[in-house]
């Protein structure tokens, strides 16, 4: 077997004019600088390689001179199809400009089409995208008037609309790891992430193609253990040595062993935040963390959500997962973005992917760039500025609720908080609700018809998405609503109250949120609603443990019920829901006795597939409907209403 230890410039002289070439990276970590920089300096030299086609999933930059910005020359790349676009300003104004075709997509449709090309697949089929800028109906992701080739279609399968994304050949593949033998075999134990590498170097193999992969160490062929070699030296063609600046764990971090998951690092060193604005926001949608959930906090604004979690010590109720592979830990921020101290598990990056679109997601908390009346936001083109979607379209898209969260106004905005409320000392110079975005990122629209809660939150008030578009819920205690509000707004929202924002998220001291989410009062967990003719029961995250608890429900129904002189209907929700094996007989005997005395009819559902089927269980032994639904929208259809 040969020997695949070559040079940098050996390495990227397999590179021809024309070839397709897909890049790792996230941000910073996993980007193959040494490869990229060898490729431009042989540019640079010889003028070849010219007219590449690129194709680059999440953003792989510093937003300066690092990652694909080394590749933004003229005349290197000819075509480029990119995730995110925001780290790699060179190359992003290339594309503005119209000096090359250029498309977004959404990362997780160009992380999952690796994955296609290595099957041989014409294409792939996703409702991620639909209703946005990357829908043809609208831009079809072409970012100039230079782009004409349709690379997505809209397509119908029995009664719904997909789009179809057509897969390209890649004749290389550019990837990084820690240690390879002279076989190629590669091994990724110091890396923060793990991404799309096997599905890259199995695309390019399978297209004829040829893999150049990055190291910082050399081990003895057959030495490597196998179950920590993540690619296999069949699947690689040539294997570069690098070091110091070129081989940063992260563009921020030369090597920590709490991103590459050695150590789990304590957390009571974690820096709290100043009560600025960020904060306020943070605070506010912490307030939305589902109990025992699965979550993703996107880059920016959301970030401090995390912070405010562990300074509230509800980190351990939540599981936080970020798109590039991480479950659990706290992910980290800035040109760190990506990876993540004591997660789980790293996944990689299309593996996580299929999570997010397949619906995984309890909450999403993400940027807020842009609004508009009909609640569709944008993140991903500002005039002459391109940022790209990134994992944007499928977390907002999939995720069971949605929050938004961002400043009200940009630019110069300073806000302060004096005597338990809060004062705008300068106004942001830049509206960010207009009539209508530059580009739609989000769908309002469609979200609502889906039946999800959406919310923006800023530091001043918080809205919802309502039929109509976005309604005011919620101001800030010290603010004007005509002055701060409506009058800093292009379009006037509908008003629903609006009622105050909690006055804990204006006072320094810890909020106790713990308390909010583990112990909610009974009585405040039974809604009966006249106009639907149902009693809703949340028993999210509640605990039933002793027979005490089992008679505590049986009276709090009764209380609600007796009232009314007649049956009704009952959806019960038990997300989160815990029962103690010992009580089990007597909270099943209770339910039994609830439903005939107050129930006609009875519709439970939990987003658990093990609480559906104990549940289900449970109930059948009593003889009672034992189906056990996923959503809220489904259990009211099951109720007929």
């Amino acid at each position: 077997m040969k020997n695949k230890i070559v040079s940098a410039d050996e390495a990227v002289a397999i590179i021809r004019s024309g070839d397709t070439i897909a890049n790792s990276g996230f941000v910073g970590a996993g980007t193959p600088d040494a490869l990229l920089e060898a490729l431009a300096r042989r540019f640079d030299q010889t003028g070849a390689p010219s007219d590449l086609t690129l194709i680059f999933a999440a953003g792989q930059g510093d937003g300066k001179e690092r990652g694909l910005n080394r590749l933004a020359a003229p005349g290197l790349v000819r075509r480029a199809i990119g995730g995110h676009w925001g780290l790699i300003p060179k190359l992003a104004a290339r594309a503005v400009a119209g000096e090359m075709e250029a498309y977004n997509l959404p990362q997780g449709v160009i992380s999952n089409m690796y994955r296609d090309i290595a099957a041989g697949r014409p294409g792939s089929y996703s409702k991620v995208g639909l209703g946005t800028f990357v829908d043809p109906r609208q831009d079809g992701g072409k970012i100039n008037a230079a782009t004409s080739e349709d690379i997505v279609t809209v397509e119908t399968r029995g009664d719904e609309e997909f789009l179809f994304y057509r897969t390209h050949p890649i004749q290389i593949a550019l990837i990084r790891g820690t240690t390879a033998d002279s076989a190629g075999n590669i091994t990724m134990e110091r890396e923060a992430l793990t991404l799309d590498n096997l599905a890259m170097a199995m695309a390019a193999k399978n297209s004829g193609g040829f893999v150049l992969a990055q190291v910082e160490r050399i081990a003895e062929q057959g030495s490597l253990p196998p179950r920590q070699v993540r690619i296999p030296g069949n699947l690689v063609d040539c294997v570069v040595v690098a070091e110091g600046d070129l081989h940063r764990q992260t563009y921020a971090t030369a090597y920590s062993p709490a991103f590459a998951q050695e150590i789990r690092a304590p957390m009571n060193g974690l820096a709290g935040m100043p009560l600025d604005e960020r904060k306020i926001i943070a605070r506010r949608c912490a307030f939305e963390l589902p109990m025992n959930g699965i979550v993703n906090l996107g880059i920016g604004m959301p970030e401090g959500v995390a912070r405010v979690a562990a300074e509230e010590k509800i980190l351990r109720y939540v599981t936080l997962t970020a798109e590039s592979g991480a479950i659990g830990g706290i992910p980290a921020s800035g040109l760190d973005f990506g990876a993540t101290v004591n997660a789980d598990t790293i996944l990689d990056q299309n593996q996580q992917f299929d999570f997010y679109d397949g619906g995984g997601l309890d909450l999403a908390c993400l940027g807020l760039a842009q609004a508009d009346r009909a609640g569709n936001v944008n993140v991903s083109r500002f005039g002459p500025r391109l940022a790209g979607a990134g994992g944007f379209i499928n977390i907002s898209q999939n995720a069971k609720k949605v929050v938004f969260a961002g400043s009200f106004t940009a630019g110069g905005l300073a806000i302060r908080v004096a005597d338990g409320g809060l004062r705008i000392d300068t106004e942001g110079k830049a509206r960010k609700f207009l009539p209508d975005v530059e580009q739609v990122t989000f769908s309002g629209s469609r979200a609502h018809a889906s039946g999800r809660q959406i919310l923006y939150v800023t530091e001043r008030c918080v809205f919802r998405l309502g039929e109509d578009g976005l309604v005011l819920t919620e101001i800030a205690p010290g603010a004007d609503l005509e002055r701060d509000v409506l009058a800093q707004m292009d379009f006037t929202p509908q008003i629903d109250g609006p009622i105050q924002m909690d006055s804990r998220i204006f006072d320094d001291a810890p909020m106790g949120l713990i308390d909010d989410l583990t112990r909610i009062p009974l009585k405040d967990r039974l809604t009966y609603r006249a106009d639907a003719g149902a009693l809703f029961l949340n028993f999210e995250g509640l605990s039933v443990r002793t027979t005490k608890d089992v008679d505590a429900i049986r009276d709090a129904v009764a209380r609600v019920c007796d009232p009314l002189g007649r049956k009704v209907r009952a959806v019960v929700n038990y997300d989160s829901f815990t029962l103690d094996e010992t009580v089990a007989d007597a909270y099943a005997t209770m339910v039994s006795e609830v439903v005939d005395t107050y129930y006609t009819d009875v519709s439970r559902y939990t987003t658990s597939a093990f609480l559906r089927l104990k549940l289900g269980e449970m109930l059948s032994r009593r003889g009672l409907a034992p189906h056990i639904y996923e959503s809220e929208a489904e259990a009211r259809r099951g109720l007929g209403g």
